[in-house]
C-alpha cells in the first residue's frame, strides 16, 4: 500500500511541476476551449495552464477521502480502500496525461486538434477502458459500503446479494474495458464518443437489472 500511495501523490502534484516548468515558454495566449468540431472556441492567458494541476489535486483530495469513508465501514482488512486508490492511481494518470496534452496544444498554439496525430477521445476512452479492467479485476473485494462498488437500493440488502453483485460489476467492468479499448482502436472523434457512451449505458442497465433480480432470488431464498 505504501508504493501505491507513494504513486499516487507523485500523480497528484506532478501537473504542477510540469505546468510550472513549462509556464515561462507557453505564448501569453493559449488555446482555452475547443468545441465539438475540434476548432479552438476561446483563446485564454497562458496561466489558464494551471487549471488542470489544480483540477489534478482537488480530484486527488477528494479520491483520498473516499478511500478513508470506504474503509471506515469495512470491519477488517483494507479492501475497500485498495480499491479505490488504485482508481484514483489511474484517473490521476488520466489528468496527468491530459495537463500534457494540454500543454502540448498550448505550446504549439493549436487551432484545429485534428491536426494533433493522438486523437483526444482515443486518448481518454482508451485509458478509461484500462480502468475499468483494472478495477473490474479487484472489485469482487469490495466489503459492503455506501461509497463504492455496485451500489444499487437492491445489492446492498444483504451480505449475499453485494458479494454476487460485486462479482457481477468486476466482470462487466473488466467486459466493458475490453469493448472500449476495441473501439479506440477501431474509431476515433464522435463515433468513439458515441459508442463508449452506448456501452456504458447498456452495462448500467444490465448492471441495475442484475442487482434486481439477485435481490429477488435471495428473498424468496429466505422465505
Amino acid at each position: 500500500m505504501k508504493i501505491k500511495k507513494t504513486v499516487y501523490f507523485i500523480l497528484m502534484f506532478l501537473p504542477f511541476v510540469a505546468a510550472l516548468t513549462v509556464l515561462q515558454y507557453l505564448p501569453d495566449k493559449i488555446p482555452a476551449h475547443y468545441g465539438f468540431d475540434n476548432q479552438v472556441t476561446r483563446w485564454g492567458s497562458k496561466y489558464e495552464a494551471l487549471l488542470y494541476p489544480i483540477v489534478t489535486v482537488l480530484m486527488g483530495i477528494f479520491l483520498l477521502a473516499m478511500a478513508k469513508l470506504a474503509a471506515k465501514q469495512e470491519e477488517h482488512g483494507e479492501s475497500n480502500k485498495n480499491v479505490v486508490i488504485v482508481a484514483g492511481i489511474f484517473v490521476l494518470v488520466l489528468f496527468n496525461i491530459l495537463n500534457g496534452y494540454s500543454l502540448y496544444t498550448a505550446f504549439h498554439k493549436v487551432e484545429n486538434l485534428s491536426a494533433v496525430p493522438l486523437d483526444i477521445n482515443r486518448l481518454i476512452f482508451g485509458i478509461v477502458g484500462v480502468l475499468m479492467i483494472a478495477v473490474g479485476n479487484i472489485m469482487p473485494k469490495l466489503r459492503r459500503n455506501s461509497i463504492v462498488g455496485l451500489r444499487t437500493y437492491w445489492s446492498s440488502k444483504n451480505e449475499e446479494t453485494w458479494k454476487k453483485c460485486q462479482r457481477l460489476g468486476g466482470i462487466s467492468f473488466i467486459i466493458g474495458g475490453i469493448m472500449i479499448i476495441g473501439v479506440c482502436i477501431t474509431t476515433k472523434g464522435i463515433p468513439c464518443l458515441c459508442s463508449v457512451l452506448g456501452i456504458w449505458v447498456t452495462l448500467i442497465v444490465i448492471d441495475v437489472f442484475y442487482t434486481y433480480k439477485i435481490a429477488g432470488r435471495v428473498k424468496r431464498r429466505e422465505e
